[in-house]
């Protein structure tokens, strides 16, 4: 069935070579900015997951999709899922398919991590920092959690066929929580063929055991004073005894630049699959503050 699959649902991007494999890079549209949006821990089919937000900013904008190892049409690599090798992937695909920088980095989730470690190592290859609802090195210490762990006997689950079976009990479990019509039919068969290859393979438990490593070499790091920040979060999720909640948490985050700010939104940790319209209108507010900087 894999077999039969792949061969109909064929990349809708192009793919680069990266360390000897393969990794999946789509791009939409050509505008003033380039946005390079980078995705959540185990989102299976990153360019269908992000395509409303892809397509709202792609009327005016540059939009890029590097999946990474591991996930959507990307190969899965038997190299450590540290942050610096994950960073250096992403910009060599970048690189690769001639993406110029610098770009606008849009993290979702634990992406978060490695655009930190990103933007202070190449700070001249960012432009600007846009979290969707992004994991950050001080969050844990922030709200005083641990890293989780992920069983490595879930990277068997796709091979044998769990996946699929799981799929196929329950397929709405690995869909995206939207509006009818905001995806394509095409769309969510594909993501549900993507989902039964790559749900949770070794790349994905690996990446998630890494996250303590990865957090402690970026734990100390900030986002560059110049660099523009635009934080989208939930409203109503994770407050402590202490009053500490995901808005006051990202305040800490922000920069000096002019027009850095957090937007609470109502919705899912996967803000982009209902919240698209309002986060492309809040990021050409943001954008248009510095466009045409350097």
């Amino acid at each position: 069935m894999t077999a039969y699959e792949q061969k109909k649902y064929q990349p809708i991007g192009e793919l680069v070579e990266v360390d000897g494999k393969e990794m999946h890079i789509y791009i939409k549209g050509d505008g003033k900015e380039t946005f390079v949006l980078l995705s959540g821990l185990g989102t299976a089919a990153p360019a269908m997951d992000f395509e409303p937000l892809i397509n709202e900013l792609a009327k005016n904008n540059k939009v890029v999709v590097v999946e990474p190892f591991g996930y959507g049409w990307s190969d899965i690599t038997p190299k450590e899922r540290t942050v610096e090798n994950i960073v250096e992937e992403i910009r060599i695909a970048l690189k690769k398919s001639d993406i110029k920088g610098p770009y606008i980095l849009m993290p979702h989730s634990i992406s978060g991590i490695y655009s930190m470690y990103f933007a202070n190592t190449y700070r001249e290859e960012v432009k600007g920092i846009i979290g969707i609802d992004s994991t950050l090195p001080q969050a844990l210490d922030y709200f005083g959690e641990d890293a989780p762990k992920m069983p490595k006997y879930l990277s068997f689950l796709a091979p044998i066929g769990i996946t699929r079976l799981a799929l196929y009990i329950t397929p709405d479990d690995f869909l995206p929580i939207a509006d009818k019509g905001t995806y394509s039919e095409k769309n969510l068969k594909t993501t549900k063929a993507l989902s039964t290859w790559k749900g949770y393979n070794k790349n994905v438990v690996a990446e998630a055991n890494e996250l303590k490593e990865n957090i402690d070499k970026t734990v100390d790091m900030k986002f560059p004073s110049n660099v523009p920040t635009l934080f989208f979060t939930t409203k109503k999720e994770k407050v402590t005894e202490d009053r500490k909640n995901k808005m006051s948490f990202y305040k800490t985050q922000l920069t000096d630049k002019p027009g850095s700010k957090v937007v609470g939104l109502e919705g899912h940790h996967y803000l982009h699959w209902t919240s698209y319209k309002i986060m492309t209108a809040e990021i050409n507010k943001f954008t248009n503050l510095f466009s045409g900087e350097q």
